[in-house]
């Protein structure tokens, strides 16, 4: 059983998307907290998680409420296949042996934005680097190509959607 709940109306309202498309405001939002310290549950520029980073990322862009946990976050918006990505879509790895473990944004061009583990700084990694690739665990949608979220649909513990490997 499944219930679709809109996250948001519209991010017209948004200052920060109000003159640009939202994706393009949640990417500039990102690229803007390169270098930002990693910190363990962190969800604020003072240090972030991979989590609090998307979390961050899309509420001061988008005006929307993500959940905290990563693999939560695996069942909002769209699915997206791995060749159809666009900057602002929410990439998902494998990176502690379970299922969509770590998030991060997608910012075009085979890259996306992180919050690396304790030690690291935010920064941008290529999805084709053989770490990522082998751990791509799929991709979500989460804003349209207008000034509108995509429903959220909450699931069961089915899984979220099915992965796609990517291709150099």
């Amino acid at each position: 059983m499944s219930a679709s709940v809109l996250i948001a109306g519209s991010v017209a309202s948004s200052a920060v998307a109000s003159d640009r498309a939202p994706h393009s405001a949640v990417v500039s939002q990102a690229l803007a907290l390169i270098d930002v310290p990693y910190r363990y549950g962190g969800s604020s520029p003072s240090g972030f998680d991979c989590s609090g980073l998307v979390r961050y990322v899309f509420k001061a862009a988008a005006g929307l409420e993500l959940p905290r946990r990563t693999e939560d976050m695996s069942r909002v918006g769209q699915p997206v296949r791995a060749a159809e990505l666009q900057p602002g879509d929410l990439v998902f790895f494998n990176t502690f042996r379970r299922a969509y473990s770590h998030v991060a944004i997608y910012v075009g061009d085979g890259r996306f934005l992180r919050a690396p583990a304790r030690g690291g700084r935010v920064r941008i990694e290529a999805l084709a680097d053989q770490y990522w690739k082998s751990r791509f665990d799929g991709a979500r949608r989460l804003l349209d190509g207008g000034d509108q979220t995509i429903g959220v649909e909450f699931r069961t513990p089915a899984a979220p959607f099915d992965a796609e490997p990517i291709r150099p």
